[in-house]
């Protein structure tokens, strides 16, 4: 499909204070759209908003709260006038055995990933139909395949998928494309914080080529602006991913063997291991929910 002029297009980016939503608000900004930036860190998307090339705004919220994402979509169309773009990036992230895992964190992830997209999603679609917009659902490698250690994530991620796929045939005939991004390991918060126990940055580090290298931030945003760009209705940060698509259906047994072998490996070094939610992004999450409780 050919590509779409960014001039003049008001882009929503959800996640936006660090990471992929960080920079995909930069570049977008940078293309001539004017950015809303939603996110749970205040003086982070301030900042960012600050930095960026043309119009923009921050809002802050949490994209679970369904009412907090309808009062910003009320907002975002005052300020700019309209939507075009809407990118769901906002996630975070656990790792480590589900036996043993975090149940609030554990749902967290599903919480964050899935039911807040979903919101957004919600949020938003009513002026993505006036505009014949364009939303971005970002999903993850974790979509098209399973991996031990990482149940909430490829659930929730796998949900988003699913999700997001339906929901094309539901609003296409109105005008509005949907499109799914997928990204493998990233040089991201999230990313590092995950690497930071030893035996989830080994478990991917014996992963086959090429899914066991972290890939650098900026090229992978830049896919995803030309999948905005394209209004695709597949997304892929790096290039391989692409031809995951077709051997997925093997996945899931081939990692339930090889798995549980990795597993066996690591066995007596699982005890005691941290499963709250990873890197900067998850105690941003954490500290707006102790906030609230408070």
């Amino acid at each position: 499909m050919s590509r779409v002029s960014l001039e003049g297009q008001v882009a929503v980016v959800t996640g936006a204070a660090r990471g992929v939503g960080e920079l995909l608000a930069r570049k977008l900004s940078a293309r001539g759209a004017s950015v809303a930036l939603v996110g749970l860190e205040r003086d982070a998307l301030k900042q960012v908003s600050e930095r960026l090339h043309g119009d923009s705004d921050h809002w802050y919220a949490d994209v679970t709260d369904h009412e907090a994402m309808a009062r910003v979509a009320r907002e975002v169309k005052e300020r700019f006038g309209k939507v075009d773009i809407v990118v769901a990036n906002a996630g975070v992230a656990t790792g480590g055995p589900f036996v043993e895992s975090d149940p609030e964190s554990w749902r967290r992830v599903i919480e964050v990933n899935l039911i807040g997209s979903a919101v957004t999603a919600r949020a938003f679609l009513p002026v993505l139909m006036e505009s014949r917009g364009y939303l971005l659902q970002i999903a993850s490698l974790a979509a098209i395949t399973p991996a031990p250690m990482m149940t909430a994530y490829c659930a929730s991620k796998s949900g988003v998928e699913a999700y997001a796929h339906s929901l094309r045939a539901e609003v296409g005939y109105k005008g509005v494309r949907v499109g799914v991004g997928y990204l493998s390991w990233t040089d991201t918060d999230m990313v590092r914080g995950a690497d930071q126990h030893d035996v989830m940055r080994e478990l991917r580090q014996r992963l086959p080529w090429p899914s066991n290298k972290t890939y650098p931030l900026g090229p992978a945003v830049d896919r995803i602006v030309a999948g905005i760009e394209r209004r695709s209705s597949h997304v892929y940060g790096q290039w391989w991913l692409r031809g995951m698509q077709g051997v997925r259906g093997y996945l899931p047994a081939l990692i339930g063997t090889v798995g549980q072998r990795e597993m066996r490996r690591f066995a007596d070094r699982l005890d005691g291991m941290r499963t709250g939610l990873v890197g900067a992004g998850g105690a941003a999450d954490e500290e707006a929910r102790t906030t609230r409780r408070d």
